[in-house]
């Protein structure tokens, strides 16, 4: 289990001082480190060698069994698309289904069923939730009544990024833990010590509006300065081929930040994303706004296009003409 980011460091502390409380909601913007959060105030709940409301020793036989995932007394749930991605699962057999993106009525089925066993090491019990807002309405409303009568010594820790999409009900039944963004320095530092060269840390924590879980993400996706540059030149050249790998929900992402920077330059603000002084000279608003539109609509069915090379096509399509210069 990798150690915890210094700069989530005080919202932990923040979170054990919340005593006995059954249920925590880290919330926050994507790539806060939300998650990462969540799995060390579990760790720290399950800990058989610190004082109380302090982090996890880390050394001791339940930490071990935590960071290998395999505690007897934790249970996440999880959609399926990401238990392998986050190491709770093996990859499955080619051929098999696509796997969920939501939390579905299963899983909490089966975590109702652990709420009410034994205690294997005596600390206590706790079930993670991540996203929390991927539990589908009926898993949502199965899981209320434990969630506001839990059993025993049972805890949740539940993160998100998208608060609002959960039910009121179970908001208004957990103690709310808001994440800000580090600072600039906190972030690049952070990212040093994962690699990533100073540059690419900078233009990185731009991109991602100083989040730089989501920053890291993108540098593992491949990302980095130059091939950003490379992004922004052979869309104004309508060919995005070169880009396919990203896949359609990173691409339109990308290609939504970058209109958005120019329907700025266009009304004379500076670039928020990108480097403006690499950008070409903005279209006309109107033709910015038209680009910005087809963009939430395409990413309203890039999960599932068709026929994504068409999609491919089409997006190289709609950038070449939102990013052609305005005359005159």
């Amino acid at each position: 289990m990798a150690p915890l980011p210094d700069f989530l460091q005080g919202a932990l502390q923040q979170a054990l001082s919340l005593g006995k409380t059954h249920a925590v909601l880290i919330t926050g913007q994507a790539g806060l480190g939300q998650f990462e959060l969540a799995r060390a105030l579990s760790q720290a709940w399950l800990c058989e060698d610190h004082a109380p409301g302090t982090p996890a020793c880390g050394h001791c036989a339940s930490c071990h069994l935590v960071a290998q995932r395999s505690h007897p007394d934790e249970r996440w749930l999880l959609p399926a698309a990401l238990r392998v991605q986050l190491g709770f699962e093996e990859a499955p057999a080619e051929g098999k289904a696509k796997p969920s993106k939501e939390i579905r009525i299963d899983e909490v089925r089966a975590m109702l069923d652990f709420s009410i066993s034994t205690s294997g090491r005596g600390q206590g019990k706790v079930v993670g939730i991540h996203p929390a807002e991927a539990l589908n309405t009926v898993a949502a409303n199965a899981l209320l009544k434990t969630l506001e009568e839990p059993g025993g010594a049972l805890r949740f820790v539940l993160s998100c990024a998208a608060p609002d999409e959960l039910l009121p009900t179970i908001r208004s039944r957990c103690q709310v833990l808001q994440l800000e963004a580090p600072s600039a320095a906190q972030a690049t530092q952070w990212l040093a010590h994962q690699g990533l060269p100073a540059a690419d840390a900078q233009t990185l924590l731009s991109l991602s509006a100083g989040r730089p879980g989501q920053a890291l993400s993108w540098h593992s996706a491949g990302l980095n300065t130059q091939r950003l540059a490379a992004l922004v030149t052979d869309a104004q050249q309508g060919d995005l081929s070169a880009h396919e790998a990203l896949g359609l929900p990173t691409l339109i992402d990308l290609l939504a930040r970058l209109a958005h920077d120019q329907l700025r330059r266009a009304h004379g603000q500076a670039a928020l994303y990108f480097d403006g002084a690499s950008l070409p000279p903005p279209a006309k608003a109107e033709a910015l706004q038209r680009w910005a539109q087809e963009l939430r609509q395409a990413r309203a069915k890039g999960e599932h296009p068709l026929t994504p090379g068409l999609w491919l096509d089409t997006l190289a399509a709609q950038a070449q003409a939102g990013l052609r210069p305005a005359k005159g």
